[in-house]
């Protein structure tokens, strides 16, 4: 066992864990932060992407003692406390999502994006988006969601 402590969507957070413990499971079942899903355990779908540090990972392929120190964001700590983020309000109004199992690793993938590159191209979120596989939707909607949360962030000034 291994004691770890990093922030966790803005506040710190200690935990003893063992060492091998993937970053996926101890936020599921140690913070209850099941926004993250697990859906391949080999890091090829995006269900589990959050954010480390600013950057977009598969969280099903980090240790937790990796992020020691460190800021994990998850869906849930996208948005304010009571409110809905600008990523999340458009994809509800662009029906970004269907049976919404990819959703959260789309919208942590979408707020990497937007932070690094405020207003995207369309090639350049479909490019962001190649490593979140969605079964659905076939990914207009969700390109669409993006591109429209990235122009209501430029009118309000807002970063992800």
């Amino acid at each position: 066992m291994v004691q770890l402590s990093f922030h966790l969507n803005g506040a710190p957070v200690a935990l003893e864990t063992e060492e091998r413990a993937l970053l996926v499971d101890v936020l599921r079942t140690r913070f209850g932060l099941t926004g993250t899903h697990v859906g391949c355990d080999t890091s090829q779908c995006g269900a589990c992407t959050v954010l480390v540090d600013g950057a977009a990972v598969k969280s099903c392929a980090v240790l937790a003692v990796q992020v020691a120190g460190g800021a994990v964001m998850t869906v849930e700590g996208l948005a304010p406390e009571g409110g809905m983020h600008p990523i999340q309000e458009a994809f509800i109004e662009c029906h970004g999502l269907q049976c919404g199992f990819c959703t959260p690793g789309m919208m942590m993938t979408a707020a990497c994006l937007l932070a690094h590159t405020p207003s995207p191209s369309e090639a350049e979120i479909v490019h962001a988006l190649e490593g979140n596989l969605c079964r659905c939707t076939g990914y207009v909607n969700i390109v669409a969601a993006i591109g429209r949360a990235a122009k209501v962030m430029a009118v309000a000034g807002e970063q992800p």
